[in-house]
């Protein structure tokens, strides 16, 4: 994300920001963040945590549809990581997050490729072996290909900069970016000057 998008001093939004842990490194790294979810649990627990890194980040129990209706253009940078498989109108989100955005401002997204090798990453591996996942957490059916992400944005008026691949590492509590997209990918979108 630092490669594509200046943080420091930067407007930011989480989208689905569960319990705020890519709010606070945002805000770690300068940015002004707003963050949003629709969990009140998840709220609560970021709003929790935040007392305890003393980081400033607004975090609100709202939709993106309501955020963009109430701020539209108004932010540099907008992360929705690991969101749009649990929705039921991904591309409604897309559109959201592209009237959020500023001109010159950058969308990132993550989610799951809808393939074999993800199917048995996600669903059978993380839910029914390794069990990291309560069983029922994905869909097969609400996985998304890099070619349908890629059309929402357009239909929402962004320029898709790039795909990579993501791999997760629970058990570092971390991602890396990796070449190959079969699983996990994240996507970089721009808005026109």
């Amino acid at each position: 994300m630092a490669e594509r998008a200046s943080l420091a001093g930067a407007q930011a939004l989480d989208v689905g920001c569960g319990g705020g842990l890519l709010s606070e490194a945002l805000a770690g790294e300068g940015a002004e963040v707003t963050a949003i979810d629709l969990a009140p649990e998840l709220v609560k627990v970021a709003r929790l945590h935040r007392l305890e890194t003393g980081l400033s980040v607004d975090y609100r129990l709202q939709s993106v549809e309501a955020l963009a209706a109430e701020m539209p253009a108004r932010f540099d940078v907008i992360t929705c990581m690991e969101m749009l498989e649990h929705v039921p109108d991904p591309a409604a989100i897309v559109n959201a997050c592209a009237t959020l955005l500023k001109p010159g401002g950058r969308l990132f997204l993550s989610t799951l490729n809808r393939t074999a090798a993800a199917f048995a990453l996600a669903i059978v591996g993380a839910e029914y072996v390794a069990r990291v996942l309560p069983k029922g957490t994905h869909q097969y059916r609400d996985f998304i290909k890099p070619s349908e992400l890629a059309a929402w944005l357009r239909a929402a008026g962004l320029q898709l900069e790039d795909v990579s691949g993501l791999a997760y590492e629970p058990w570092r509590n971390s991602a890396r970016v990796i070449g190959r997209t079969d699983v996990n990918y994240l996507a970089c979108a721009v808005k026109p000057e």
